[in-house]
């Protein structure tokens, strides 16, 4: 007789080992191509905007290496939320959602900045900015802000606030480990906030300051993947956790599998003949 699945099968297998090891990469290489972008390639042109006019050592070079360098980062991006996406809506479908999405408003942001320094390269080429280095400020300033928003904000509300709190929730990394990115991520956004309301200087020790429990947390959460993967949890997804009996954990309490839930990566679907 023909096996066929049916609802039942709830979790099916998954090498959970394999998106650990791709989505800690994915995380390691964001911070290979963000920081040499920010702080080296781009550097000629923030710090001297008066070079749209033509003015100065050509920065055409450096500018176009650091946009290559984002563009892995966007892609890089978006991988962190799109390859674990099948195992973290096992345990909450809204929050893998808002994870996805998140990230790509941040990646939306991480793009208009880099639009912005790849025409000032351009409008420096074709020598339609004159003498007035005013359009020139406008361009770095706009990738300024598209960086406080997409690096600044919506970083901290993706990594810092809706994936510690998932992995916390989940248990598929430590807790400790997620508490600090439940810290990390309100931070990181109230430094934005307060920069935006001229609180705070950008580029300040406070903003500094506010950045490293940030840093810690996805590095931390990258390097813990690649090397450990994520920890065996009970796959509790939002709509299916019924009221009903409690297995203790500790002073957790956590409730139950249904028929065809367990351990992820660990049972196998469920068939009838």
């Amino acid at each position: 007789m023909t096996n066929v699945r049916t609802a039942e099968t709830v979790s099916a297998p998954m090498n959970t080992r394999r998106i650990a090891t791709l989505t800690g990469w994915l995380m390691v290489v964001t911070f290979v191509t963000s920081i040499p972008a920010y702080f080296f390639f781009y550097a000629p042109v923030m710090d001297n905007p008066d070079l749209i006019t033509g003015a100065g050592a050509d920065p055409t070079a450096s500018v176009a290496l650091g946009a290559v360098l984002e563009l892995v980062l966007i892609i890089a991006n978006i991988g962190t939320a799109v390859v674990p996406y099948a195992l973290f809506k096992r345990y909450s479908q809204s929050l893998a959602l808002g994870y996805v999405t998140a990230r790509l408003v941040e990646c939306t942001f991480i793009a208009i900045g880099l639009l912005s320094l790849l025409v000032f390269v351009f409008m420096r080429q074709e020598g339609t900015a004159g003498t007035d280095a005013a359009l020139g400020e406008a361009l770095v300033a706009i990738h300024d802000r598209a960086f406080l928003l997409g690096p600044g904000i919506f970083a901290g509300v993706a990594n810092g606030m809706i994936l510690s709190y998932l992995m916390y929730r989940s248990r598929l990394v430590p807790r400790g480990m997620a508490m600090l990115g439940l810290i990390a991520g309100p931070v990181l956004v109230a430094a934005a906030i307060a920069i935006m309301f001229d609180v705070i200087e950008r580029g300040s020790t406070v903003q500094g300051l506010a950045t490293i429990p940030e840093f810690c947390w996805e590095l931390s959460f990258g390097i813990y993947l690649i090397v450990k993967g994520f920890k065996p949890s009970p796959v509790i997804p939002d709509s299916l956790t019924e009221p009903g009996p409690v297995q203790r954990d500790g002073e957790f309490g956590v409730p139950m599998p249904r028929p065809g839930d367990g351990l992820v990566g660990n049972t196998p679907a469920v068939e009838r003949q």
